[in-house]
């Protein structure tokens, strides 16, 4: 989307802040499979220098989800601050998660891509409803199935060991 592209080839050596409105035509453009719409406040600053360009990204809003237990949609609030640094090189490759090598001639930035992966990033795996992740959080079971077979009302004696593990430990 052109909307998204900054112009970095006119740019002076100085910082500069670009404003962004994201909304559910951002989420139909860039994937809509993760997040089904939303509305978010993308802010770039751009700090451009000699042999590189920090950028730093800062998003906020919410986006709507489909939980996964019931699938009623509800909207999860976010608030994200990333910082990238563009370095001037002969081939583009990215080295690190903050350190991109892109080319000399290169004219644009296209910074909705990355503001599609910061906020999948920041979506859970597990996608619960606001009422369900306070009882989940309750839970001192961490997500683990404990079993607990109920005691024999007919046995008086819980010490009478049966006689076949009697057998099996005087092998020891």
């Amino acid at each position: 989307m052109k909307a998204f592209r900054v112009n970095i080839i006119g740019l002076s050596l100085k910082a500069h802040h670009f404003d962004f409105t994201l909304g559910d035509a951002f989420f139909k453009e860039y994937g809509a499979d993760q997040v089904a719409g939303g509305e978010l406040v993308a802010a770039v600053a751009l700090d451009k220098k000699e042999t590189f360009i920090e950028a730093h990204f800062r998003i906020q809003g919410h986006v709507g989800l489909v939980c996964d237990r019931s699938l009623e949609p509800f909207d999860l609030a976010l608030d994200i601050n990333k910082r990238i640094v563009f370095k001037y090189g002969e081939e583009e490759t990215e080295l690190s998660d903050e350190i991109i090598v892109i080319r000399h001639d290169r004219t644009f930035l296209d910074v909705g891509q990355y503001f599609y992966e910061f906020i999948v990033l920041e979506i859970p795996m597990k996608k619960l409803h606001p009422k369900f992740r306070d009882a989940e959080a309750g839970d001192d079971n961490d997500g683990k199935l404990i079993y607990t077979s109920p005691a024999d009302p007919e046995s008086g004696d819980d010490d009478v060991i049966d006689p076949r593990w009697e057998q099996l430990k005087k092998l020891k």
